[in-house]
């Protein structure tokens, strides 16, 4: 089996690389907040497995989030989807279609979100733990608010500009 490309998780979330400034003592922003976290997998009626997923956010792209699923071989799975699903995924169920999540309460696992993931290639249901996307996802709004997010998307000339050339 090839290395696992992954770092191994930590218990201080990954901050990101700076942008701009020599690295030893550049104080800008950082231009990505990512986390790897460890998802348990269902792998059939009772049996389950682990995936280590990396939830990456770019400050380029607010509107997004990028989750790599490493799943042991040279290739990886990655799923883009609105940050606001994942926020809203965190308190209700939230999605249609491909990506679905919704929060739930395991006795053994505790506070947990869980992730149903549809392609052509097949589906998947994973639960990770609420309290680390809710921690991780925080520091993606401290880095580009909803605010700021809104600010960053096309006019609507932009956009109707856009639709008529299509």
């Amino acid at each position: 089996m090839p290395p696992d490309p992954l770092p191994a998780p930590s218990t201080a979330p990954l901050a990101a690389t700076p942008t701009g400034g020599d690295e030893a003592g550049s104080t800008a922003a950082p231009a990505a907040v990512e986390e790897v976290l460890t998802l348990r997998i269902s792998l059939g009626e009772e049996a389950v497995g682990e995936v280590r997923t990396r939830f990456r956010f770019d400050a380029e792209r607010p509107y997004e989030v990028l989750l790599t699923f490493h799943l042991g071989r040279p290739d990886e799975a990655d799923w883009v989807f609105s940050r606001d699903l994942l926020r809203d995924g965190l308190r209700s169920l939230s999605g249609q279609g491909d990506v679905k999540l919704w929060p739930a309460y395991c006795p053994c696992h505790g506070s947990t979100l869980h992730l149903a993931l549809e392609s052509p290639h097949g589906s998947a249901l994973l639960e990770v733990s609420k309290p680390r996307v809710q921690a991780w996802l925080e520091r993606t709004y401290a880095l580009v608010s909803e605010e700021a997010e809104q600010a960053c998307g096309p006019t609507d000339a932009q956009l109707s500009a856009l639709l008529a050339d299509g």
